[in-house]
């Protein structure tokens, strides 16, 4: 059994692993996931010290939070980890309601018999919450994320979900943590401005913000990371792999050669050569190299990762733990391919230890 270093959220009582995993591979992502592997990866990544575990509704339209729920209370884990959903869309069956429309759409392979709509409003997180809590089979959730409310992802529609949130939806997440039904709240994300934005007009403990932050984007570093820190909102950063393309590499299966879910430019795939010149001479992977910028910022609490099988587990992790030298870093400093500012070491930590930013 490995042991991970935790980090708290805000001013919170809720501490994250460094790694935590993601379960929207396992929902069904354009891949069938049998049960088996859904549970091998659970297992192998809590043996591994990952004491933290991310779903949602959308996930699988209910299947993920089904299947998470099962094996971590079957294996005696449930009150041994951290878990976070969301809330912002209401699942409805599938014979009698149409599903929301989206900016990513995503093929779910054999999910439930449930389509998603979008519910910001007091009545629709408040459902959504309990819903969640009864497909998981927990009393208690420790973060809630406000799913997918942005104006880049609702662009014309923002103002109207926003109101939603405005007329009652504020009202019900405050309610839920002031209750001790959730440790913490934020907003699960693809976008950075939505988390600013909402802080304005809401306490947020954290936020799950996937692919803002990574080796190929580092525009967080000029506003977004010290304005968190400012307002005390601990980042969980997610889509470090940029959705593929800083996984599989520039000579990867043309099919994940992907950048923010869509196929990578050439102007990426320059950029991702370049990267791949300077792992190959100190001897470094490219997917260690982007986990562990991503982990190095002080302002990030846990890199959330997805699985399909353990292996990928077991990859992930080695790749979290493996040594970079100085050097690299380095190296991708002076040919530009990093901010001269962007921290790529850690702070020396006792492992295991609650660390407070």
């Amino acid at each position: 059994m490995t042991e991970l270093e935790t980090r708290r959220l805000g001013q919170t009582a809720v501490s994250v692993t460094t790694i935590g995993v993601g379960t929207s591979p396992l929902g069904g992502c354009g891949v069938p996931v049998p049960f088996s592997d859904f549970e091998a990866v659970i297992l192998a990544a809590y043996e591994r010290g990952v004491r933290y575990f991310d779903t949602a509704p959308l996930y699988g339209l209910g299947k993920a939070e089904h299947s998470l729920g099962h094996i971590l209370r079957v294996n005696g884990l449930l009150g041994d980890v951290v878990l976070s959903t969301k809330v912002g869309r209401v699942l409805k069956p599938a014979s009698r309601a149409a599903r929301a429309e989206t900016l990513y759409p995503i093929n779910w392979i054999e999910p439930l018999p449930f389509v998603d709509e979008y519910d910001y409003s007091y009545d629709g997180i408040l459902r959504s919450f309990e819903d969640s809590q009864q497909r998981l089979g927990a009393d208690h959730i420790d973060i809630l994320y406000v799913h997918d409310v942005g104006r880049v992802w609702f662009q014309e529609s923002y103002p109207r979900y926003l109101k939603q949130l405005r007329d009652g939806g504020f009202r019900a997440l405050d309610e839920l943590r002031s209750s001790g039904a959730v440790s913490a709240i934020g907003l699960g994300v693809n976008e950075t401005a939505s988390v600013l934005e909402i802080s304005r007009e809401f306490k947020l403990d954290c936020s799950l913000v996937a692919g803002r932050y990574s080796l190929l984007n580092h525009e967080p570093l000029q506003e977004f990371f010290p304005e968190c820190k400012r307002r005390g909102i601990s980042i969980i950063a997610g889509g470090v792999f940029n959705s593929g393309i800083l996984a599989e590499g520039s000579q990867g299966n043309a099919t994940n050669q992907t950048y923010d879910y869509q196929a990578a430019p050439a102007e990426i795939l320059k950029r991702v050569r370049a990267l791949e010149e300077v792992c190959d001479r100190h001897g470094v992977t490219l997917p260690a190299a982007a986990l562990q910028f991503v982990r190095s910022h002080p302002g990030v609490s846990s890199v959330v990762v997805g699985a399909l099988g353990s292996h990928h587990v077991e990859a992930n992790l080695d790749a979290a733990s493996s040594s970079i030298p100085e050097a690299f870093w380095s190296e991708l400093r002076e040919r530009g391919l990093i901010p001269a500012d962007a921290p790529t070491t850690p702070a020396k930590r006792i492992p295991g230890a609650t660390h407070q930013e």
